[in-house]
Parts: structure tokens; C-alpha cells; sequence
């Protein structure tokens, strides 16, 4: 009985939600476009040999069986333990793999007494090994929140053990045992950004809104800042201690990126900015080997001006500018004249020179939808960890290609960093194929299951 006026709506109990879309598994695809990059590699390799010996390299089919049976072992690795993840990543790691041994090949010729493309061979296939052991050992990457301060204290060791080693080339990167090389800052990049996506993920909240309001943003409170400060002054350290230009700018924008996609607010990259530039300006005029850098990008012309024939920059943008629109051909350029970094720091310029505009844009665009591919995993998932490791491990990739076309281009100083895949670097290698193995971990997840809300 109700009283007169009111009207009384019938309301359903609300039922259990409906199981989650399946979306297709699309592994087909992804074989179908391992065996095009792998076609596409070995034509690659047969065209560097066909424009200067005139015949195919008698390698050609050494070359593509190999690449061929790793790229489908890993792809049986990811159809058995991760049916759901995205198809584009591993081809995409596979084609700029494989064009990175054909780069490196072709320079191999102009230069018989330094052959790098054998020994790029045996840590790409060592980079897939761990991309098939990553795939197939970690089945949840929820469990490497656990280990966030395990990682960072890693991390930070790596970081700091080359300074106990000999310089190379002006700076302190490398560690070098029994003829044996390594670069640690590649390992630990990985290890904070699972660092960093843990800790953001923990303290998101306290970072968007505790804490006071200062001039456009919400500062936090020192507890929580504190970390925040910590990295901007590691990463100046780590730039005066090894002269690596480099690494500190991949981690501290690394740690910028992760901190606005955690809070939101626009002010962190303001911020961060701000504080690259105050680190700058106080090492640069200080340490000989970034003031260097910093003068060869502000005037790239300088040593020719003078009579001492073009440094590497000046030769690297000569380079681009031979290649034009469609490129000199694979294995007619000259980029060898840019000299030691040719097949490490200035890879780039051979792709430039040899494959022209085109085919630099063709590139740019295989990195750009890898790193797309990584941020729409993580817009996809539910779980603030996940989301940020999924955003920090694309960032890694987007850093470093950035800040490696900037340098060899001139738009900003060289950081002496290696191009993702394409360059001479075992470390580099290796480090690239943990975090396509990642990104492949993190995208089965999201698309498995995938609730409708956001595109996968």
C-alpha cells in the first residue's frame, strides 16, 4: 500500500557480470608476418651482396634458416604460453633484428679487419633465448611487484659498477673482463622501470593529491617526493661520474613519463623539464667530454670550418643528405666514412644514406607502432602495476629511439647510446628482445581479459 502520488519502479536485482570477451588469438597473423620479416631480411641480405660483389652471399641461406628457426621458436614459446597476446610485437622485433645484421653485415664489408656481424648473430640469438625463457617462465608479471626494491638496488649497482673500469671513448659505460664486454645501464633500465612502475603504483594517490599546492601544481610531501628527488640527483651523478649523457637522460625522462601517467598532472612534465635543464647547465660547462658534445651539435661544421675535414656529425648529416628520397641502394653508400661508431652510435646513418627517406620513415614507423602497441596493452589493463610497466617499457623504447635520431640528425647532442635492435651492442640486443617478452607477457593479460571498456 502506497500513499496516492506515488509511483513505486519494479527494480531488477542486479545479476553477475558476464564473463569477459574472448578476442581472437590471431597467432596465425603473427606467423604470417614473422615469415615476411624474415623474406624481408634475407632479400636484404642478398641485395647488400648483390651491390658489391655482384653475386648473392653464399651465407644468404645460413642466414635465413637461422633467423627463420629462431623467430618460429619464439613464436611457439608465445603461442603456448601466451595464446593472447598481441601478434605485432615479435615481428616487429624480428624485422629490425634482421635488419640490424644486415646493416651491420654491409659495414662488416668496408671494414674486414673489425667483422661485428658475427658476433651481433650470437647475442641476437642469445636475446631471443631470453625472450623464449622470459615468455615461458613468467607467467604472471604481477609477481615482479614483489621484487621492486630487489630491482632498483640492482639497478643502481649496475649503474655504477663501469665507474671502477677504464673510459672508453670519453666515457664510462662499459665493463670489460677477460675480453669479454658488457653495458649494465641496458639491464638497468628494465629494472626501473619495474621499479617505478611499483612504486607509482603504490603511492599514485599521496603523488596526485596530499600534500601542497605551490605556484600551477600539488606538490607532495617530502616522504613521498623524496624518491622523486633521489632519481633527478642519481641521474646527475650517474652523468658526471661516466660521462654518459645517455643513460641519464633515458631514466630520469623514463621516470618523468611514468609520473604523469600515474597522477595526471601535466605540471611533472614541467618539472622534470626544468630540472633536465638545471642538470645541464651545471655539468655541462664542468665535464670536458658533454661540453664537447654540446658544442660539436651547436656547431656541427666547425672542424671543417677549421681545415680538419668533417667530424662524425657533420658526416652523418651528409649521409642523410645522399640518401634523398629513395636512398642510394643497399651496400652503395659511404657512410663507413663516418668512422669507429658507424655500426653502434650512427647506424642510423647507414639506413639514412642506403634506404633513403623512405625507407627511415619505414623504420621510425616499425618503432613507433611497437611503442603503441605497448601503451594500448596498458590502457587496456585494470591493474595500476601492470599499466605502468606496460607505459615504462614502451617509454624505454621511445626514449632511446628519440634521443638516438635527435643526436645523429643534430636536434640534440649525441648521447653515444645504441639504436633498439639495429646497432652493433650485444647488451642492447639482449635487453630489447626482455622487453618485447614483456610487452608480449603484459598484452596477453589485457587482451585475455579484455572487458569491453577500452580498445585492446
Amino acid at each position: 500500500m502506497t500513499k496516492a502520488g506515488t509511483t513505486l519502479t519494479a527494480t531488477a536485482p542486479a545479476g553477475p557480470a558476464g564473463p569477459a570477451e574472448r578476442l581472437p588469438r590471431r597467432r596465425g597473423v603473427e606467423l604470417a608476418l614473422i615469415v615476411l620479416a624474415v623474406l624481408l631480411s634475407v632479400y636484404g641480405y642478398c641485395a647488400v651482396g648483390l651491390a658489391r660483389t655482384g653475386t648473392v652471399p653464399p651465407g644468404a641461406v645460413g642466414y635465413g634458416a637461422g633467423l627463420g628457426v629462431l623467430a618460429l621458436v619464439a613464436h611457439c614459446a608465445v603461442r603456448l604460453r601466451a595464446p593472447y597476446a598481441d601478434p605485432l610485437p615479435l615481428p616487429i622485433g624480428v624485422l629490425l633484428n634482421g635488419l640490424g645484421l644486415v646493416l651491420i653485415y654491409r659495414l662488416d664489408l668496408e671494414t674486414p679487419g673489425d667483422r661485428a656481424a658475427p658476433a651481433q648473430l650470437v647475442w641476437s640469438t642469445l636475446g631471443v633465448g631470453f625472450f623464449i625463457l622470459v615468455v615461458l617462465m613468467l607467467r604472471d608479471h604481477r609477481v615482479l611487484q614483489r621484487y621492486a626494491y630487489v630491482c632498483v638496488a640492482a639497478a643502481l649497482v649496475l649503474l655504477l659498477l663501469p665507474i671502477f673500469f677504464p673510459a672508453v671513448n670519453g666515457a664510462r659505460i662499459w665493463v670489460r673482463i677477460a675480453g669479454f664486454s658488457l653495458q649494465p645501464s641496458e639491464f638497468a633500465k628494465v629494472l626501473l622501470a619495474v621499479f617505478f612502475a611499483a612504486y607509482l603504483a603504490a603511492n599514485r594517490s599521496a603523488l596526485a593529491y596530499a600534500g601542497r599546492r605551490l605556484w600551477f601544481m600539488q606538490f607532495p610531501t617530502g616522504r613521498v617526493l623524496g624518491p622523486i628527488v633521489t632519481i633527478w640527483l642519481v641521474s646527475v651523478g650517474v652523468l658526471i661520474l661516466e660521462r654518459d649523457l645517455g643513460t641519464s637522460l633515458l631514466f630520469f625522462g623514463l621516470f618523468v613519463v611514468m609520473l604523469y601517467v600515474a597522477t595526471g598532472r601535466t605540471g611533472w612534465i614541467a618539472v622534470g623539464l626544468l630540472l633536465a635543464v638545471l642538470g645541464a647547465v651545471a655539468v655541462g660547462p664542468l665535464e670536458p667530454h658533454v661540453h664537447g658534445r654540446i658544442e660539436d651539435w651547436l656547431h656541427p661544421f666547425a672542424s671543417i670550418d677549421a681545415g680538419q675535414g668533417p667530424n662524425q656529425l657533420a658526416q652523418s648529416l651528409f649521409a642523410f643528405a645522399a640518401g634523398g628520397v629513395l636512398g642510394a641502394g643497399l651496400g652503395l653508400g659511404h657512410s663507413v666514412l663516418i668512422g669507429f661508431a658507424a655500426k653502434s652510435d650512427f647506424i642510423l646513418a647507414t639506413a639514412g644514406e642506403e634506404l633513403g627517406l623512405a625507407g627511415l620513415s619505414a623504420i621510425f614507423l616499425l618503432y613507433g607502432l611497437l611503442v603503441e602497441r605497448g601503451y594500448r596493452a596498458g590502457l587496456a589493463l585494470r591493474d595500476p602495476f601492470a599499466r605502468l610497466l606496460a607505459v615504462g617499457l614502451a617509454s624505454i623504447v621511445a626514449l632511446q629511439v628519440f634521443v638516438i635520431a635527435g643526436g645523429v640528425t643534430g636536434l640534440i647532442p649525441l648521447t653515444g647510446m645504441a639504436m633498439p635492435f639495429l646497432a652493433q651492442g650485444g647488451s642492447s640486443v639482449v635487453t630489447n628482445w626482455a622487453i618485447v617478452a614483456l610487452l608480449i607477457r603484459v598484452s596477453d593479460s589485457a587482451r585475455r581479459h579484455y572487458d569491453g571498456r577500452v580498445a585492446p
